[in-house]
């Protein structure tokens, strides 16, 4: 199902590099807000040091946020080392399209990480990317996003179900 992420984790950091590399991926799309900053800007608690591990791997990184908050995007960009492209307007396509072509990888090779089903994981699976759901790092939210997390969650609900 479109909706339904290739990996649901509790965390970024979950992530490892051999899950990865098994599934062909060479490049991570990276969500903003509750995936690396919670609703306070605060970074993930060891996110650098993950990162960083990553990228010693080979992993290659673009954010790409639907935030039009350029600063915010631009600060964490600086922190972590990585491009980025704000107001991407996920699930469209263009964006992530962009920030794959700037990480010169295919489709194919990127995992698009977030913590949105009709943004993230949509957006990565109608570009045929690898979509990696992450629960939200803090409650609180964006009010358009409160509205989407009922529905969001019953999707996680079912999905966790096929999985077991």
């Amino acid at each position: 199902m479109i909706l339904y992420p290739n990996l649901y984790l509790k965390n970024i950091k979950e992530i490892e590099y051999e899950r990865l590399k098994e599934n062909g991926i060479k490049g991570l799309i990276l969500d903003v807000d509750n995936t690396l900053l919670d609703y306070y800007k605060n970074m993930l608690e060891g996110l650098d040091k993950w990162c960083e591990n990553m990228k010693e791997k080979g992993i290659k990184f673009c954010i790409a946020s639907n935030s039009n908050n350029r600063n915010k995007v631009d600060n964490i960009s600086k922190k972590l080392g990585i491009p980025y492209i704000f107001f991407a307007k996920k699930p469209l396509k263009g964006g992530l399209n962009k920030a794959a072509k700037l990480m010169e990888l295919k489709n194919e090779e990127v995992a698009v990480v977030g913590d949105q089903i009709f943004t993230d994981v949509l957006g990565a699976n109608r570009c045929k990317m690898f979509s990696i759901l992450v629960d939200p790092i803090n409650e609180k939210d964006m009010l358009v996003t409160i509205i989407k997390r009922p529905i969001e969650n019953l999707i996680k609900r079912n999905y966790q179900k096929g999985v077991k």
